[in-house]
């Protein structure tokens, strides 16, 4: 959802940009042909290359740091993901296949699938996830912590209150 705003915005922005460069080059082009002077011209000449240098300039760098960039950084992950398999980890690939990793070569990784344990020899680059490695790192992050927790109340104090006030409600009941 997020890439498609982005991508939403950066053809808004360059759609402006285009239509914002084209308005001042047709308003330049209206100037010199007003204006008879050799000087003029050559001026105006320089600002239109500078009118439409710039928005080019901003569109490549937008582009850059929303498709260019965020890509790179998700072949680098994955390449590190890939690199750093175990024997024992359990993968799934491009493809959907889920197995076990079984033997781990220079560029091919051996995995065993199914209950009859078949083998399958499968490339680095096939592979798409690394369910282990996953769970591993939840493991070891701490437990996210409820909105009670986060202001010092656990369920058990919570409980404690009912109960208190389950008991003051009876005994007011009982003294009328």
């Amino acid at each position: 959802m997020k890439r498609k705003l982005a991508y939403a915005f950066v053809t808004a922005v360059i759609t402006v940009m285009s239509a914002s460069a084209m308005a001042m080059n047709a308003f330049a082009e209206g100037e010199t042909a007003a204006t008879s002077a050799d000087g003029q011209q050559a001026a105006s000449g320089g600002s239109a290359l500078m009118q439409l240098g710039l928005p080019l300039v901003l569109m490549f760098v937008l582009l850059y740091f929303m498709a260019i960039r965020p890509q790179k950084k998700r072949e680098q992950e994955a390449k590190e993901m890939q690199n750093s398999l175990q024997v024992g980890d359990e993968i799934i690939t491009s493809g959907g296949i889920v197995g076990m990793v079984v033997r781990i070569g220079d560029d091919t990784v051996v995995i065993e699938t199914g209950g009859e344990r078949n083998k399958l020899r499968i490339k680095k680059w096939a592979i798409a996830e690394n369910v282990s490695a996953t769970e591993r790192i939840k493991e070891s992050q701490p437990k996210a912590k409820t909105k009670l927790a986060a202001a010092g109340v656990t369920e058990e104090d919570d409980k404690d209150e009912k109960k208190k006030s389950k008991k003051n409600k009876k005994s007011e009941d009982s003294e009328e």
